[in-house]
């Protein structure tokens, strides 16, 4: 489990469909082989550490789902290592399953911080509710703003300057976690699985 926090972001060394290296610091900090390390969201297990570097292997399905695939060496990626359990929780909690990717329609400069404005695929804007939270490329981020499908949250310097936040630009994918809160209260309401609709009816019907 992660909190969002991101530690540092790495450098990629090589990647393939199949696996991943990257320069890396802090999270390698106590971290050795089966650690699990967050690489812009998605949950990998380490297979190789050095002094200066780690390697992971990528699954097909994660490789196929998640925006690793447009990766290129020299590109740098947000790291954050499994929260400890005596750690600080300074995000929110992040799984580092991401349930899909999205693309960044506008990343707008104000005076003092940054508005970054996402496209939702429709089966994940579902999940997703204004002052609610986000996982963007693995950073824990707040919801200001949704309008159908597209969702926009204020950066603040800090976060954009130590995050890939600001090695994106207009049409990149990124990955996307949504809060799994949401995913929980949908299956408590469900009559069955998560396939179930939950529409005005239903709530009416069962008390909201």
């Amino acid at each position: 489990m992660f909190t969002g926090i991101i530690e540092e972001t790495g450098k990629v060394l090589s990647i393939t469909n199949n696996s991943i290296c990257a320069e890396a610091n802090v999270v390698l900090d106590g971290t050795k082989i089966g650690d699990s390390i967050s690489v812009n969201g998605v949950c990998l297990t380490v297979t190789k550490v050095d002094s200066d570097k780690f390697c992971a292997d990528i699954s097909p399905e994660t490789y196929n789902i998640t925006a690793l695939k447009y990766l290129k060496t020299g590109a740098y990626v947000n790291l954050e290592r499994a929260v400890a359990a005596n750690g600080r929780f300074g995000g929110h909690i992040v799984s580092g399953h991401v349930d899909g990717i999205a693309k960044i329609s506008k990343l707008i400069k104000n005076k003092n911080f940054y508005d970054l404005y996402i496209d939702l695929p429709d089966e994940l804007s579902k999940y997703v509710v204004k002052k609610g939270s986000i996982a963007i490329n693995g950073i824990s981020l707040t919801v200001a703003e949704v309008e159908k499908n597209q969702i926009m949250s204020a950066i603040i310097p800090h976060t954009y300057e130590n995050t890939v936040l600001k090695y994106l630009n207009q049409g990149d994918y990124v990955n996307i976690e949504t809060d799994i809160l949401s995913k929980y209260v949908e299956k408590f309401l469900s009559t069955s699985d998560n396939r179930t609709g939950i529409d005005i009816a239903f709530l009416q019907e069962n008390g909201f």
